[in-house]
């Protein structure tokens, strides 16, 4: 990470390849007005990533919104993601602007605003300062935190998140099923047979996969998403099937438990995809009033990694799965 410097502003030249996106981007836009949207937008985006990225700090252009071409068609968004942190507004204004315009769509779900002057050639920008969050669509320009407390704003959250994934991998390295060893009758704590989780009417659930030929393996787990002093509990299921020597199908389902006729409503089932040191999911499912139960089923490949995610309110449950 490079050292801090006392910095008020920085001004230096747009790359060009940030040059070139905001044409492409430009030219496909169906208006004039909002052709200079995407343009200034994307000027913007393409400084303060070059910027940072000369200042130490890992970003993804591809993950963001501000360079996908229907994002930028649908919404005004000027977003640069930032590895493991989340993703940076980054608001273009003209050399006598003296507030910034912050639409409503990007008011949330940022870890900051950073404002982005744009020189009159279009070739060259200033970074002005930032705010951590935005209440309102007009900030004033004279609001703005000098650029030195952006820097160290973004290596604290650094630091947090290193903190924050090395405890997860710990935990993760815990309690990390291997399905392999579910084909040589090895199971870990917690995963019951079907029979034992399921009333006489649910012994035996109608599992798509058994159809295949193979082995089919599967177990249940009950998980509690109840908050502190009360019970939410359902039943976890998973079943796999390897036909192929390197990649099995797996199905994944979630049932009421006994006595109950349906799931509680607004329940979430995520399967979350490892990507390097981030999970992303890669496909959701969700309760209504009267799920009786919800499936998702995919493929993977043999040493991936993957994890079943399940949301009820503000209580989560993640189970990591080794394949």
């Amino acid at each position: 990470m490079a050292k801090i410097a006392d910095t008020l502003t920085f001004t230096g030249p747009i790359p060009l390849d940030g040059r070139h996106r905001a044409e492409e981007l430009c030219r496909r836009q169906a208006t004039q007005k909002k052709a200079e949207q995407v343009y200034l937008n994307t000027l913007s985006v393409s400084f303060v990533n070059s910027y940072l990225q000369y200042m130490g700090f890992e970003t993804d252009l591809d993950k963001s919104d501000s360079w996908n071409l229907v994002q930028q068609t649908l919404m005004d968004v000027a977003d640069l993601s930032l590895k493991n942190l989340g993703s940076l507004e980054c608001r273009p204004v003209f050399e006598d602007a003296q507030f910034i315009y912050v639409p409503p769509e990007v008011q949330s779900n940022r870890i900051g605003y950073v404002a982005v002057q744009i020189r009159k050639s279009f070739r060259e920008a200033t970074l002005l300062g930032f705010v951590r969050q935005v209440q309102t669509d007009s900030l004033a320009i004279n609001q703005l935190q000098p650029l030195d407390n952006l820097l160290e704003y973004l290596e604290e959250l650094t630091q947090v998140r290193q903190v924050e994934l090395a405890c997860q991998s710990l935990t993760d390295n815990k309690t990390l099923v291997n399905l392999k060893q579910w084909l040589e009758n090895i199971f870990e704590a917690g995963w019951q047979e079907i029979e034992t989780l399921f009333d006489y009417q649910r012994a035996n659930p109608d599992w798509s996969l058994r159809s295949a030929n193979g082995s089919f393996v599967s177990r249940g787990k009950l998980i509690d998403l109840g908050k502190t002093g009360t019970i939410q509990s359902v039943i976890l299921v998973v079943g796999f099937i390897q036909e192929k020597e390197q990649e099995i199908d797996i199905i994944v389902e979630v049932h009421p438990i006994w006595g109950e006729i349906y799931l509680p409503p607004n329940l979430q089932l995520m399967v979350l995809d490892f990507e390097g040191a981030e999970r992303e999911s890669i496909m959701e499912a969700q309760t209504r009033s009267t799920n009786k139960n919800i499936q998702l089923q995919f493929s993977g490949e043999v040493g991936e990694r993957f994890s079943i995610k399940l949301v009820l309110g503000n209580i989560s449950v993640i189970e990591s799965f080794l394949i």
